[in-house]
C-alpha cells in the first residue's frame, strides 16, 4: 500500500485541518494509507519521510526549520512525490527560499483579495494530468506567484481582474497549477484552495486527485532508476 504524509497547520484563515481531512479522505479512497500530522516535527525524520510516497503539505505562512526543509528536499530527490495547494504549500515559509525552490513558486499578492469572479484556463494537450478537463470559473482569491521558469504549467489565469498597480502592464497569463520535477521525485501544485469549500469543488477537487497520485506515482519509477541521486542539494550557503 502507498503510503501518503500529510502535514497541516499554520495560519488558519485557510482552514488547513478541513484542507487536510479532504485530502486525507481523497488518498485513502485511492488505496493509500495516509498519516495526518498537525505539527512539523513530521519532518524531523529522515529515514521516514525517503520511504513515503507522498508528502502533502497544508500549511500557510509559516516558520520552519532548515534541517525540516531539507529532509523534505532530501526524500523528494530521491523519489517521494510532493503535492499541494493554495497557501498550504506555495506561502508556506516565506523565509525560507529552499522551500520555494522546490515548491517551484511563491505567492506574493492576491489583488482584490477573496471573492474575486475569474476563469481557470486549461492548457489542452499540456498533459495527461489535464485530459478531458474544461475551463472553469471560481470566485475567490485570485493568486499572483513568481514561478520557476522551469515548470510546466497545466492551467493559467488572466491577470488583471481586479484593477491595481499591476494593471499598467500588459495582461498576463498566471499559472494556476503545474508540475515540476525535484531530483528523481515528482512536484505538483494547484493555487486554487483559499477555503476548503473551494478545494471540493468538483473541478478542483479532480485536479488535485490527479496531481495527488500523479506525484506519488513517481516513486516507483525513481526506484528503479539504478543511478539515483548521490547526494541531496540543500541549498546554498547564504539562503541559509
Amino acid at each position: 500500500m502507498r503510503k501518503a504524509l500529510i502535514v497541516w497547520g499554520g495560519w488558519e484563515g485557510h482552514e488547513p485541518e478541513q484542507v487536510a481531512d479532504i485530502f486525507a479522505k481523497m488518498l485513502q479512497e485511492e488505496q493509500f494509507e495516509v498519516e495526518v500530522s498537525n505539527t512539523l516535527e513530521a519532518f524531523a525524520d529522515a529515514d521516514k519521510l525517503l520511504g513515503l510516497d507522498l508528502i502533502v503539505p497544508v500549511w500557510t505562512m509559516g516558520t520552519i526549520e532548515q534541517d525540516f526543509v531539507n529532509n523534505v528536499s532530501a526524500a523528494v530527490q530521491h523519489g517521494t512525490g510532493l503535492a499541494g495547494c493554495h497557501g498550504g504549500m506555495c506561502d508556506s515559509f516565506r523565509n525560507n527560499v529552499d522551500w520555494q525552490f522546490m515548491t517551484g513558486g511563491q505567492w506574493v499578492a492576491h489583488p482584490g483579495n477573496d471573492g474575486v469572479n475569474y476563469t481557470v484556463e486549461i492548457c489542452q494537450s499540456s498533459s495527461l494530468l489535464v485530459e478531458g478537463l474544461e475551463d472553469f470559473s471560481v470566485c475567490s482569491e485570485q493568486y499572483y506567484l513568481h514561478v520557476d521558469p522551469a515548470v510546466e504549467v497545466l492551467a493559467t489565469t488572466r491577470f488583471p481582474v481586479v484593477e491595481g498597480p499591476h494593471s499598467y502592464n500588459k495582461a498576463v497569463d498566471m499559472p494556476v497549477a503545474w508540475t515540476k520535477r525535484w531530483g528523481l521525485g515528482r512536484v505538483y501544485y494547484n493555487s486554487l484552495g483559499h477555503h476548503a469549500d473551494i478545494v471540493d469543488q468538483p473541478q478542483v477537487r479532480e485536479m488535485m486527485r490527479r496531481g495527488l497520485i500523479w506525484a506519488a506515482e513517481g516513486k516507483a519509477q525513481a526506484l528503479s532508476n539504478v543511478s539515483g541521486v548521490r547526494n541531496s542539494y540543500s541549498g546554498m550557503a547564504d539562503s541559509q
